[in-house]
């Protein structure tokens, strides 16, 4: 894996580095650079038992207009209107199967109105049965959440949220 100069590492890379783990006995691979890190972990049969894919023999699945993100509405959002720039929306990295928990039988990772740092988990992408935890990239207070559980979410889709503190 050639990165030169740079110390991020190329999307070729990574998924080179997820076919390695994948073919391999290991269950983990984590990689630290000096301005950031790369976890990647392998998806144990008991996590992928509560994550049914539901599909239609001999039907292609694919994605429509009705399966476009829902806003969840509770009652702990607030009523003020915000500016842009005390709202920071945390977008899905990956396509994959968004979860709020990190099993069917847990507490969701956030709820509204929870206080977050840059670095609290706030969900799990499952991606070619790899699970990715979601951190939330800003401190701050949880204001909405975009995705439902168990959603298919696409590369850049909003999944929270967040008032900047």
């Amino acid at each position: 894996m050639d990165r030169g100069e740079n110390t991020l590492l190329k999307l070729e890379d990574i998924h080179e580095l997820i076919r390695l783990l994948d073919e391999s006995s290991l269950s983990e691979i984590h990689i630290e650079f000096e301005d950031g890190k790369l976890q990647l972990k392998k998806a144990t049969p008991e996590a992928v038992a509560y994550m049914p894919v539901q599909t239609t023999p001999g039907i292609a699945a694919s994605v429509s207009p009705q399966t476009a993100p829902v806003a969840v509405q509770t009652a702990n959002a607030p009523a003020q209107v915000l500016n842009d720039i005390d709202v920071h929306v945390i977008t899905s990295p990956m396509v994959g199967t968004f979860y709020r928990a990190p099993s069917p039988e847990s507490a969701p990772f956030v709820e509204v109105g929870a206080q977050v740092t840059s670095k609290t988990v706030v969900c799990i992408i499952e991606a070619m049965k790899l699970m990715n935890e979601i951190e939330a990239e800003v401190s701050g207070e949880v204001i909405e959440v975009l995705a439902e559980n168990g959603q298919l979410v696409e590369y850049g889709q909003p999944l929270f949220k967040v008032r900047r503190a």
